[in-house]
């Protein structure tokens, strides 16, 4: 970065966004699982994953991890928990979601130093909780972990000044420059304020039940999003966005640019070539209550996805766990991820694929062999290379 400017120009972004994401990564073994979802599907295509049964096509995370779950409202001020984060979605193989998440809460036992028979009956739970999803019985309601519960309360209890002083430090109606905005071009602010014009963003601002659908929207301020890991190489905006005639009303909007996803897709799959259009078909699919608040659009000629940021969505942070809340937790996650699939799927395939996931079960593991062995395996895998990324960046701080 030139001495001369505080912050880099919008050619030269990508270099200070990859220090930044690789540092973010060296911080815990569960950052550095996070960041690199393009290892687990390298591992995946190896003979390594070849065990992992193909499950039937459906609509998938594709980056399954613990801080992609949270409560997510919807337009009409409901809040729910489900996936929160659909870049790598494609139609593809459940099992792959299985496997990321039972790695990401595997990961997130050990930055708790909880012992390995704590993580054990978190594979086993997590499975016991999917399973569940696909069961007769489906409909039944699951009993939420203490860590559930406060996040939720959390959720309901937030509003527009928690939101501003979370994501943008303030409640003025400006973005605060610095660490995590930077300014954008005049190309760009052009290209934003012309989205906004558009009727189709003033049917997606408006959509939430406590505004007016004829409703006014002026673009107030914007600026780069700095994000270490999603944003690496991407277009990332916020956008403050004001609503009505008195323009008092003030809301958030998230621009994502969406590019290829690592994640396969099923060989017979008619995923939506635009992939802005595939993060929106896939959170439809997935998540309805996010899914309903997105659109796709372009900006300086690239396909990005728009939601606006409510102060209910939040992702769950499983630092410091229990043994007992771990077990909980992983029942409860995998019981959202199992229910996201199986409103895909008719009574037959739903019974079909619980019964594949039953199989291959020993008397010492109540969970099926080769998720256990993926697990274990990309483990070793990941905490190697996560101690070769520390010592890579060792001494180099922001």
């Amino acid at each position: 970065m030139n001495r001369r400017h505080k912050y880099p120009e919008p050619s030269d972004r990508s270099p200070h966004l990859s220090l930044r994401r690789n540092l973010k990564m060296a911080r815990s073994a569960h950052a550095y699982v996070r960041g690199q979802t393009e290892k687990f599907y390298e591992w995946l295509s190896s003979s390594s994953g070849a065990s992992i049964p193909h499950g039937p096509p459906i609509w998938i995370c594709g980056d399954c991890h613990v801080g992609n779950l949270g409560p997510i409202a919807d337009a009409g001020g409901r809040t729910f928990i489900q996936i929160r984060d659909l870049d790598q979605t494609v139609i593809g193989n459940p099992a792959h979601d299985l496997v990321r998440l039972g790695l990401s809460l595997a990961s997130a036992a050990r930055g708790s130093d909880l012992p390995g028979m704590t993580t054990a009956q978190m594979i086993e739970q997590m499975v016991l909780g999917y399973e569940n999803a696909f069961s007769p019985e489906r409909g039944k309601r699951t009993k939420k972990p203490e860590l559930v519960k406060v996040t939720l309360r959390s959720a309901l209890s937030r509003g527009w000044r928690e939101l501003a002083r979370e994501r943008i430090e303030d409640t003025d109606p400006v973005i605060p420059l610095g660490k995590r905005f930077w300014p954008i071009s005049a190309s760009e602010r052009k290209d934003i304020h012309a989205l906004f014009e558009e009727e189709r963003a003033r049917s997606l601002v408006t959509s939430l039940r406590s505004r007016n659908d004829k409703a006014n929207l002026r673009v107030v301020d914007a600026a780069y999003w700095v994000k270490g890991c999603s944003s690496l190489g991407r277009l990332r905006y916020a956008v403050l966005v004001a609503v009505g005639k008195k323009e008092k009303e003030l809301c958030l909007m998230d621009i994502k640019e969406a590019v290829q996803a690592v994640s396969p897709a099923h060989k017979s799959a008619k995923t939506p070539r635009d992939n802005a259009e595939r993060v929106l078909t896939g959170a439809l699919h997935l998540s309805p209550a996010l899914g309903e608040r997105m659109m796709s659009a372009r900006v300086q000629e690239r396909g990005v996805f728009i939601r606006e940021l409510l102060p209910q969505d939040l992702k769950f942070e499983v630092e410091n766990l229990e043994p007992k809340e771990a077990v909980r937790i992983a029942h409860f996650l995998a019981g959202i991820v199992g229910k996201a699939h199986a409103r895909q799927m008719d009574a037959e395939t739903r019974k079909s694929w619980r019964k594949e996931l039953a199989a291959n079960r020993t008397k010492t593991l109540d969970a099926p062999s080769w998720l256990w062995n993926s697990v274990v395996q990309l483990m070793v895998s990941h905490e190697r290379a996560y101690l070769d990324h520390c010592r890579k960046y060792a001494g180099i701080s922001l």
